[in-house]
């Protein structure tokens, strides 16, 4: 198995509902961390966010989240992140103590980047993630923008993707793990995958110019893919449906990439006019 490929726990949960934990330590890099929490009914989670900005994301389910500042009631919209639609997070800066309870089933996602900065806790409203389609043909996709670099965090950028069976997405393949780029910026990543029906997988490779890098995992539901550095295209199969949660973090909170050269006539009006 892949060092980039952490499995689900969601068989196994520990006490407290955590089914996934990269850490900047576990993963072996300096900005993204990614948790996965399923908590039943009634269930209760206290979380400190320490040295990191955090935005904690309901995939599913409803919850109330008591923080220092604001308590946000009863929020949650979606039983499954198929649903489509988008969701409700709250973002929280460092060094808080946030209490979550659960009113439902809940699969809490809780994205996180190393902060030192004081900006206000608040509630991002479904109304207020920007909703986006990318792509053609079989490279379609659908894009909820939580997080984007339009809005404000330190470090944080955090979007959710849809990809139809037997479509690609993150495609063309692109790369952002420069630091000393005038076009491209260093972003590590998190993909925490999600499939309908739930037995489905998607194929994701990464990998760098040179092939020093170069991965192939077969990706299950609630597994995660960690992206260090290279290219990293995802590919679904036939009859399963993806959904993935991105989060991004880096020095510069930009999200600027470089397209792989083999590919990028996939992005030319040459390509699109087959589907017109």
């Amino acid at each position: 198995m892949s060092y980039l490929l952490s499995k689900s726990r969601k068989d196994h949960p520990e006490k407290n509902g955590e089914v996934q934990k990269i850490t900047p330590k576990t993963a072996n890099w300096e900005y993204v961390g990614f948790e996965m929490y399923h908590l039943q009914e009634e269930q209760e989670l206290t979380f400190d966010t320490e040295n990191t900005e955090t935005c904690f994301v309901l995939v599913a389910g409803k919850a109330t989240i008591v923080t220092s500042q604001a308590t946000f009631e009863h929020i949650g919209n979606r039983a499954s992140p198929f649903e489509r639609i988008p969701p409700y997070s709250v973002y929280v800066p460092h060094q808080q103590k946030v209490q979550i309870k659960a009113e439902s089933y809940l699969e809490l996602a809780v994205c996180r980047a190393p902060s030192q900065g004081s900006l206000p806790i608040r509630l991002i409203k479904p109304e207020d993630v920007g909703v986006e389609k990318r792509g053609y043909g079989n490279n379609k996709r659908l894009v909820h923008n939580i997080l984007p670099e339009t809005e404000t965090a330190d470090a944080l950028l955090v979007v959710e993707v849809f990809t139809d069976e037997g479509n690609t997405s993150s495609f063309p393949s692109h790369k952002h793990d420069n630091k000393n780029s005038l076009t491209e910026t260093y972003l590590e990543e998190t993909y925490y995958h999600r499939f309908s029906p739930s037995q489905g997988f998607a194929l994701q490779r990464v990998y760098t110019d040179d092939r020093s890098l170069d991965e192939c995992m077969a990706v299950y539901d609630g597994d995660v893919v960690q992206v260090p550095k290279g290219y990293h295209p995802v590919a679904t199969i036939a009859g399963y449906d993806n959904y993935y949660l991105n989060v991004m973090a880096g020095p510069v909170r930009k999200w600027r990439f470089t397209w792989e050269q083999d590919h990028s006539w996939i992005n030319t009006e040459k390509y699109a006019d087959k589907f017109k």
